[in-house]
């Protein structure tokens, strides 16, 4: 038999290794057998079954899983049809696959700008109101040096390298005056909490 292909041996070891599980059985030698034959013949054709139907960064993926999923079948010692045996897998991979991707948990962007459905109760409305004014004394109670570069980085979405270049200090002291008003802000925020 020729050797498998060194890009290919991930595939064949993985079925190897789910057939280990069953070494117990006194078919596993047979079911190898099977498998590894089963792979040389037919592993082109899977790939070219999943190249019509998937990305071709997914491929070796699929192709794993098809025979992964084949070494783990009670029918792989009675093959009429392997090939059909093995689109039929592919088939159902490809439908896993789609059903994983569309039960992922989708998020939305939130914006600002976005009035709420529904109004905020009272109790929420004054405990935002009061973490907002001492917030705002937290940030008059900062070196105007602090606030004038939190205001830069927050206020006017400027990064580091630009307010050093324009206030012409080194990043090191944008970076200390932003953890120092942040440590400032937290603080005072925590205290509301």
């Amino acid at each position: 038999m020729p050797p498998v292909p060194t890009a290919n041996r991930r595939d064949a070891c993985a079925c190897r290794k789910a057939l280990s599980q069953s070494d117990a059985n006194e078919e596993a030698p047979e079911i190898r057998q099977i498998l590894d034959t089963l792979y040389r013949t037919e592993r082109d054709a899977v790939r070219r079954f999943l190249s019509r139907r998937a990305k071709a960064e997914d491929i070796d993926d699929l192709v794993h899983e098809v025979f992964v999923r084949a070494a783990l079948s009670a029918q792989l010692p009675h093959l009429f049809n392997p090939g059909g045996f093995l689109c039929r897998i592919a088939q159902t991979v490809l439908i896993d696959r789609t059903r994983r991707r569309r039960a992922r948990i989708r998020t939305v962007e939130f914006h600002e700008s976005c009035e709420p459905e529904c109004a905020p109760d009272q109790e929420t409305h004054m405990e935002l109101q009061e973490l907002l004014l001492a917030l705002e004394k937290a940030l008059a109670a900062l070196p105007e040096r602090t606030k004038r570069i939190f205001a830069m980085s927050r206020a006017e979405n400027r990064s580091y390298r630009e307010i050093h270049e324009e206030l012409g200090i080194s990043r090191s002291a944008v970076e200390y005056h932003m953890m120092k008003a942040l440590a400032h802000l937290r603080a005072a925020a925590d205290c509301t909490g």
